[in-house]
């Protein structure tokens, strides 16, 4: 791939911090919240993933790009690129994989999603750790207006990446509503292979009403603390008897809907190698996670805490003592990463 002309460009943080680099995706200014994943590889993946929305995303692994992107869905967690924008240490150019179609920075391009290779991301991820995620902004060197720093915790996310309508999907004797809060298609996959005909419905859709088994709750972006009249469409469920499954943002909103309340973790969990340790087995699992919020421990009406991340021993899972209602912070699915806690959707389907 020949590079052309390559620009300057920097990544100012809040706290005016500067990082200078190259850019080799969309040449645009953009802001949002800067954080990290650790993750080594499924980059495809993480970038399509809706729970990304308004971040600018850093990749702590220090090559990027070897292998291309291809043009299969199933490598896909949405329909575009959902990030605002993408820093990493060292770009490949050059990529070679047999399912590879084009380079990242193509990719990149066709989506306006601006890029910085050259940036000290051991540095970078270094403050955001000590400090915490914090706003940032992309900036060329030849844009002279200069903008503000927008902070994406401040609006209602979910609404922006969420189906607009009802959608079924695949085929099965059980049928289950699946609220789409910013769902990976990875989760509706790990669900249709399980014979479970899927009824995707918009973020703020009537649950109790809809003729169906059981709901899923979906993953998705920003603060739960905005989602007010989801919680209150789940906290109708909790009088019901049908099985109710969280995944990530869903484990928040099932939590608050029981009057759990939500925190703010100082970096979040963004990575593949994540260790849970289920309360009841004692049995740890490597887990795949991508979230920067998380419930108190401090469990209310009849729930307890299922699961707990082994390093920093906040909630990764909840439980109902009596009904079929389970939520986990983590992701089953994976896409990318470990698929140890896949087995919660077979777990499920036999509460249908």
């Amino acid at each position: 791939m020949r590079q052309g002309k390559i620009s300057e460009i920097k990544l100012i943080l809040s706290d005016k911090t500067v990082f200078s680099g190259k850019s080799f995706g969309f040449p645009s200014s953009v802001s949002g919240e800067v954080v990290f994943c650790t993750g080594m590889t499924g980059y495809p993946e993480s970038l399509t993933d809706p729970s990304y929305s308004g971040q600018i995303l850093v990749l702590t692994y220090p090559l990027i790009g070897n292998y291309g992107v291809a043009e299969k869905n199933s490598e896909f967690e949405s329909k575009k690129i959902q990030v605002k924008g993408l820093i990493v240490s060292d770009y490949s150019f050059e990529f070679s994989h047999w399912s590879a179609k084009k380079s990242l920075a193509d990719w990149l391009k066709e989506f306006k999603v601006s890029a910085i290779y050259g940036v000290d991301t051991r540095a970078l991820t270094q403050k955001l750790r000590s400090k915490g995620t914090m706003l940032g902004k992309i900036v060329f060197e030849k844009e002279k207006k200069e903008t503000g720093f927008f902070d994406p915790n401040k609006i209602n996310l979910a609404e922006k990446v969420s189906c607009k309508k009802k959608q079924w999907i695949g085929k099965g004797n059980k049928k289950i509503a699946l609220v789409d809060f910013g769902v990976k298609e990875n989760i509706v996959r790990s669900l249709v292979k399980r014979k479970i005909k899927v009824l995707r419905v918009p973020w703020n859709s009537k649950l109790k009403e809809l003729d169906v088994d059981g709901f899923v709750l979906s993953n998705g972006p920003g603060d739960p603390a905005l989602l007010s009249e989801p919680v209150k469409n789940i906290r109708e469920l909790l009088s019901d008897s049908r099985p109710v499954f969280g995944i990530c943002l869903g484990t928040q909103l099932l939590g608050r809907a029981a009057g759990i309340n939500t925190f703010k973790l100082k970096f979040g969990h963004r990575s593949q190698n994540q260790p849970c340790i289920n309360t009841e087995t004692k049995n740890c699992i490597i887990t795949s996670q991508n979230h920067g919020f998380a419930l108190e421990n401090k469990m209310k009406n009849n729930f307890i805490k299922w699961f707990e991340n082994a390093n920093d021993k906040t909630v990764e899972g909840i439980k109902h003592k009596k009904k079929p209602f389970f939520a986990v912070q983590f992701h089953p699915e994976a896409s990318p990463g470990p698929t140890d806690s896949n087995y919660l959707f077979d777990y499920f389907k036999e509460m249908l």
